[in-house]
């Protein structure tokens, strides 16, 4: 759903060609890459370090779902953890478990599909913010998210 296309009014950067609300306070948008994120995946599947890197590595898919591209300038960084080996030190020896590769293509969907939803959170729930020099982040008007989301039937009603 191209949320962006549509809620224009407080976007960061302009863009040629962007969306229906008009203009509304951003500025020209900067040449390159402006941005990074830093994503942690946490499991308790037990994985070997070498599991963990490929499941660090399928977060930055989880990242593209939502539109980024990972640019040339972008200082991405994508780090994983497993408890699943609660019993494992360094101080003696110990017998650990490990999921087969095999078996790693489910743990790789639920990366991918946790971390686009844990960004959505994130932007969803940001709040107005003001950094150095009185640059502003306008957060997102839940209001005018709804009104694009039932134009693209995107939004279901809550049922308790």
């Amino acid at each position: 759903m191209p949320v962006g296309k549509h809620l224009t009014a407080d976007k960061a950067y302009d863009e040629p060609g962007a969306g229906e609300s008009g203009a509304g306070t951003a500025v020209n948008k900067p040449a390159g890459d402006t941005g990074s994120i830093i994503i942690v995946v946490g499991t308790d599947a037990p994985l070997l370090p070498h599991q963990l890197a490929r499941l660090a590595k399928r977060a930055a898919l989880g990242l593209a779902r939502n539109g980024s591209y990972a640019g040339n300038g972008s200082g991405d960084v994508f780090l994983a953890f497993s408890t699943g080996n609660k019993a494992a030190n360094h101080n003696s020896t110990t017998t650990i478990e490990s999921l087969s590769n095999n078996d790693l293509d489910p743990v790789f969907l639920a990366t991918v599909q946790a971390t686009e939803e844990a960004i959505i959170n994130a932007l969803v729930a940001a709040k107005t913010m003001t950094g150095m020099d009185g640059h502003k982040a306008v957060a997102i008007d839940h209001a005018a998210l709804q009104k694009v989301m039932k134009k693209f039937n995107r939004l279901q009603p809550v049922t308790r």
